[in-house]
């Protein structure tokens, strides 16, 4: 960890997170040490009719009223500290803007927005579940025990009869949490962000920071590979083997919330002079 925490202490830098970031704030992971096989819902089985929609806000409803309740850990709140030149988060559930990060880029955006796939209208989750929690009275109270899953649902097979609402705005549109689901793209404009501050790396002699993601997702990955085949330094840090661990200057095995702490420490200097 020593020659890791010096490589990144005072050089520009640029922060990939995911999911192995927001455990420690009780927010399951999908592919981290014992973490069960799972099956995300893709774009194209959400937009295939009522029934697979009616499963997932259903799922939803009894997630994100836990998942609200999350508070950034000590991880969170040391990349606020560090702030990064740019702060990449694959994570939806909005932990890094609550610690106060600057420079900010939710790559898959976030799950406390609702669009309409009708009439594009946004909208507060807040809001949406309290108009599912009037339409389907005592559905949380029964289904109290299902298990938390990490993209804010949980784990439930029985959704028939769950009443979920249309937009509010128009009427009968289509709603869907403003999240990139599996099998659509990320804005390009978000990707194209993302790609000029790794770039900048390599002409600022800065390093690029993994922290919490196995990078099995390309929408991570490509940034990896981008900054490794600029010569910048790539250092990983994650529970379990990763997608890019041939392309890292260093790979820790290590929990986050520790290493990021160390890395807040060993800024400060630099942060008093900037």
């Amino acid at each position: 960890m020593t020659d890791a925490l010096a490589l990144l202490a005072g050089r520009p830098l640029v922060v990939l997170t995911g999911a192995g970031l927001s455990t420690d704030s009780g927010i399951p992971d999908y592919r981290g040490p014992g973490s069960p096989a799972r099956t995300p819902m893709t774009y194209q089985e959400f937009v295939s009719g009522p029934a697979a929609r009616q499963r997932y806000w259903a799922r939803s409803h009894l997630g994100w009223g836990r998942m609200r309740h999350a508070e950034p850990n000590a991880g969170h709140l040391a990349l606020a500290r560090v702030a990064p030149d740019l702060l990449i988060t694959q994570n939806v559930d909005g932990l890094h803007e609550r610690a106060g990060s600057p420079r900010l880029v939710a790559l898959h955006g976030r799950i406390a927005d609702v669009v309409c796939l009708d009439c594009r209208a946004t909208s507060s989750r807040a809001a949406l579940q309290a108009r599912l929690a009037d339409a389907n009275p005592g559905f949380a109270e029964r289904y109290a025990d299902a298990a938390v899953r990490p993209d804010g649902d949980v784990d439930l097979d029985d959704t028939a009869g769950f009443v979920v609402p249309g937009c509010a705005e128009c009427g009968d549109g289509v709603l869907k949490p403003d999240v990139v689901f599996f099998g659509e793209n990320v804005p390009p404009a978000r990707v194209e962000r993302c790609y000029a501050a790794v770039d900048a790396l390599a002409d600022e002699g800065g390093a690029l920071l993994v922290a919490g993601s196995s990078l099995t997702v390309m929408s991570g990955f490509r940034f990896v590979r981008r900054a490794a085949k600029a010569g910048t330094p790539v250092v990983i840090v994650n529970r379990g083997p990763t997608r890019g661990d041939e392309l890292a200057t260093y790979k820790l095995d290590m929990g986050c919330s520790a290493f990021l702490t160390e890395l807040a420490r060993a800024r400060e200097p630099l942060s008093l002079v900037e």
